[in-house]
């Protein structure tokens, strides 16, 4: 009688990851409400004797309008020459304004359209995520017929995700005239954030689920919900505990943006992938809880669609991360960003992250609450841990000095502190 052949480690890991994967998909997320858009087709075209050309191709559904910003005018197409007039785009797919002019004076003027296609040498509006509705295109072919396509499909009634929640009981922003933090507004890539002196708002209808703010948020008054955080801790917890129970090694959780997940077909058998609605949306929170369940590693996967001034905030929560790693006494580079092409390469390592015991905790909506539990689990599991820690400026927590001989118990302090910490 021969020995039966024992499975490699691949092997062994494959067939955990397919039983971890079965076991994620059957959970079920919570739902969120939904953000619907209305267009009947009213099309401004914006630029020189390109858009007349183009304005004059559209016809059916589509009724065109041309904002003329250089040239003159043909017959044949509706136009508004902008002039010597400021020009300003406010609005989104279905209730766009046009702006011509200055409010108050004789020239002032205002278009509303569906729909905007915006011909200009450089885009009128400059922020990495435009709003929705509001289209690009080079002036030559097939750029002209790609575009034309796209917005013969914008007609019609539309229906998206409410990305986030906001409760502007913890917000940091302002508090009594005081300013204080700024990072959803300086981060988010679709300018959807703005300030309202002690707190913000988030226009649902410019946010396109980047996820970012709720990343950088450090009270946790903006909480992604598409899925939420308990959900997505969730899915990596029942991932990680099946895959451990099925004699996987060296579990690799590896976060990647839906849009991109098409490029994971040959992932490493060890590499189990979280697909997110955007790669930023997944935080501080999630990885450091990941590697408390039994993660050895946690990669960012991002092969390009993440705007730079997203990543760049991004890198600012890598380095919190790795501060408070280091400090625990693990390596720091236990979470990375990282290209598709590099995923095999990161996913083989001789030595991993690996705990003695994993944690068990649900997570919860309360951002600092579940970032304290992975710590603190982290920190038990630790014998190299230091007693404190410093941490990048704008990091999370930290702590306050109080000059006793000078408070006077007037209590301002503790009615102002957004997240109840005095």
């Amino acid at each position: 009688m021969t020995d039966a052949v024992q499975p490699s480690s691949d092997e062994r890991n494959a067939q955990a990851s397919a039983i971890a994967r079965a076991a994620a998909e059957a959970l079920v997320t919570e739902s969120t409400c939904l953000i619907q858009y209305s267009s009947r087709g009213r099309v401004a075209v914006i630029g020189g004797i390109e858009a007349q050309e183009f304005a004059s191709r559209l016809s059916g559904k589509l009724v065109a309008q041309v904002i003329l910003t250089s040239g003159a005018e043909e017959p044949g197409v509706p136009m508004i020459p902008v002039g010597n007039r400021r020009l300003q785009i406010q609005g989104y797919l279905g209730n766009f304004n046009i702006i011509l002019g200055e409010e108050g004076r004789a020239s002032y003027e205002t278009v509303s359209v569906d729909l905007v296609l915006d011909l200009s040498p450089a885009p009128l509006l400059s922020m990495p995520v435009k709003p929705p509705g509001y289209l690009t295109s080079q002036v030559e072919e097939p750029y002209l017929t790609l575009v034309e396509e796209q917005l013969y499909g914008l007609t019609g009634t539309f229906e998206k995700p409410k990305y986030f929640n906001y409760d502007a009981s913890i917000c940091a922003h302002g508090r009594s005239g005081i300013s204080g933090c700024t990072l959803c507004i300086d981060s988010c890539p679709a300018d959807a954030i703005m300030s309202l002196i002690e707190s913000v708002e988030v226009n649902p209808n410019l946010c396109q689920g980047g996820g970012i703010c709720a990343s950088v948020c450090p009270s946790g008054a903006i909480r992604y919900v598409y899925p939420n955080a308990t959900d997505t801790l969730r899915t990596v917890r029942t991932l990680l505990t099946h895959y451990h129970e099925a004699q996987g090694s060296k579990p690799v959780i590896a976060f990647v943006a839906a849009e991109e997940a098409d490029m994971l077909n040959d992932k490493p058998a060890n590499m189990l992938a979280v697909v997110v609605e955007e790669l930023a949306s997944a935080g501080l929170e999630i990885w450091l809880s990941a590697l408390a369940y039994g993660a050895e590693r946690v990669l960012l996967i991002d092969a390009g669609s993440m705007p730079d001034s997203v990543a760049g905030f991004l890198r600012l929560q890598l380095e919190t991360a790795e501060k408070i790693l280091l400090g625990l006494g693990y390596p720091g580079q236990a979470i990375r960003i990282v290209d598709p092409a590099s995923l095999q390469q990161q996913c083989e390592f001789e030595s991993g992250f690996g705990l003695d015991g994993r944690a068990t905790f649900a997570g919860s909506l309360e951002k600092r609450r579940t970032v304290l539990q992975a710590v603190d689990h982290l920190y038990q599991q630790s014998n190299d841990a230091q007693p404190i820690i410093d941490l990048p400026q704008q990091s999370p927590f930290g702590r306050i000095i109080v000059d006793a001989d000078a408070c006077t118990l007037c209590m301002s302090c503790t009615s102002v502190c957004p997240s109840k910490a005095i």
